[in-house]
């Protein structure tokens, strides 16, 4: 990794690396800016600090006590003093929990950022929707064992699986055998008495064309129309089954 051996001069690979670990002890009297230039006078190629602050959304945080900040505000100053040595290869554990919806956003921007510049983001993360959206690949470990790694969309047989189409039978049909189902796939919705229809079929494209052709022709809209194929948390929960706990 880097071109380096990790045992050889570890100084030098240190330099180009930046970690966000679980918990990060920062000195809690220092103001933001204060940590941030701190942290950056340990590298030889630093970003400029007050940008990084900026960058990491803590603009208006210049003048505060790292004490002060909330939870949210700690975890976006992990951030900083993370991107500030401006490595090359970045170490994220698990470090949005606790951020809101949009520092969240921000953050993978943020980490989006610094792929499209080339550099590495290596993540880890027990929510799967998180391992789906912002990366390149992705490990599924287990046990100290990594059981099976691909693109998000194709880890554990995602792109290939059995999808599930969904929709409501339309009230002026009475029976979804009319469709060409079959009835069993037919249930009810327990919420509001809504037919909803549920097929699993291993070539969605052409089962939505002969549903969506037969709707356009019969006049019919087919209400909450959707497809989907396992999710992420699908694929890590079967992946992991037979693993012992």
């Amino acid at each position: 990794m880097l071109s380096h051996d990790p045992h050889k001069n570890r100084h030098e690979m240190l330099e180009r690396v930046g970690i966000i670990l679980q918990e990060t002890a920062v000195e809690q009297f220092l103001t933001v800016p204060e940590v941030v230039k701190r942290r950056a006078a340990y590298y030889p190629h630093p970003r400029d600090p007050a940008t990084v602050v900026n960058l990491v959304g803590l603009g208006d945080k210049a003048k505060s006590r790292v004490r002060t900040l909330s939870g949210g505000q700690q975890r976006r100053l992990d951030l900083g003093l993370a991107l500030v040595g401006d490595p090359e290869l970045l170490f994220v554990d698990e470090r949005t929990t606790g951020f809101d919806p949009n520092a969240r956003r921000e953050a993978w921007g943020i980490v989006h950022n610094l792929t499209g510049e080339g550099r590495t983001v290596l993540f880890t993360t027990h929510y799967m929707d998180e391992a789906q959206e912002p990366a390149d690949g992705v490990a599924v470990i287990a046990k100290g064992v990594i059981v099976a790694t691909g693109t998000p969309d194709s880890i554990g047989g995602r792109n290939t699986g059995t999808a599930k189409i969904r929709f409501v039978l339309p009230d002026q049909i009475s029976e979804a055998t009319e469709l060409g189902l079959a009835a069993s796939t037919l249930t009810v919705n327990p919420i509001d008495g809504r037919r909803m229809v549920e097929v699993d079929t291993e070539s969605p494209t052409a089962l939505l064309h002969k549903l969506t052709s037969w709707a356009v022709t019969n006049h019919f809209e087919l209400e909450g129309l959707k497809v989907t194929r396992p999710s992420p948390e699908d694929v890590y929960l079967s992946l992991t089954a037979d693993q012992p706990q």
